[in-house]
């Protein structure tokens, strides 16, 4: 099993174990998205010591708590699950990284990033908007699929454009997930 040298900040109990079925790997968690002060001392302390993989559900609490975390620790790294890798068997049930497969959990882990404010904007708005990704109709699935097929998650219009220049996404790498993104609403129609 592979070994995770970081250590994860994940949500709760759930998403450890979940995380321990797909690799050997130390979690901290953050117990919901009011992180008390303790908690976030303790992920401050474990990046310094070995560094810390953010590894939020795939929703808006998950991307509450990574900013809060991406706040107090910016050399942070950040893994992104699929919202499809995160739904639940049952309905009704939330999305979130306890139900994910381990093949997606190591297929995340596999691709993560570190945030970077110094990167220049590769991608700019105006690309944006000749892609039909912000404003428009269809703009926010095209967005959902571009953020799955390039692992960064979802954002919306607003937080496309830092998220690209924030992961320094380049340019070749955006035009070939785009081009999957527009076949897949051609094959569609």
């Amino acid at each position: 099993m592979k070994k995770i040298k970081e250590v994860l900040v994940v949500e709760g109990k759930d998403d450890t174990k979940q995380i321990n079925r797909a690799v050997n790997a130390d979690t901290i968690e953050t117990r919901g998205s009011a992180i008390d002060d303790d908690t976030l001392a303790l992920i401050e302390k474990l990046a310094d010591q070995r560094g810390i993989i953010i590894f939020t559900d795939p929703d808006f609490s998950g991307e509450k708590i990574r900013k809060i975390v991406a706040e107090a620790v910016p050399n942070a790294k950040h893994a992104f699950l699929p919202k499809a890798e995160g739904r639940p068997d049952k309905a009704g049930g939330s999305l979130g990284v306890e139900h994910a497969s381990p093949e997606a959990i190591r297929a995340a882990l596999d691709h993560v990033y570190t945030e970077t404010t110094a990167a220049p904007t590769l991608i700019t708005h105006e690309d944006l908007l000749a892609a039909g990704l912000i404003g428009g109709a269809g703009a926010k699935e095209r967005r959902e699929q571009l953020g799955e097929l390039l692992q960064i998650g979802y954002v919306n219009g607003k937080q496309l454009e830092k998220r690209l220049r924030m992961f320094s996404i380049q340019p070749a790498d955006f035009a070939a997930a785009l081009k999957r993104v527009r076949a897949k609403e051609n094959a569609n129609e």
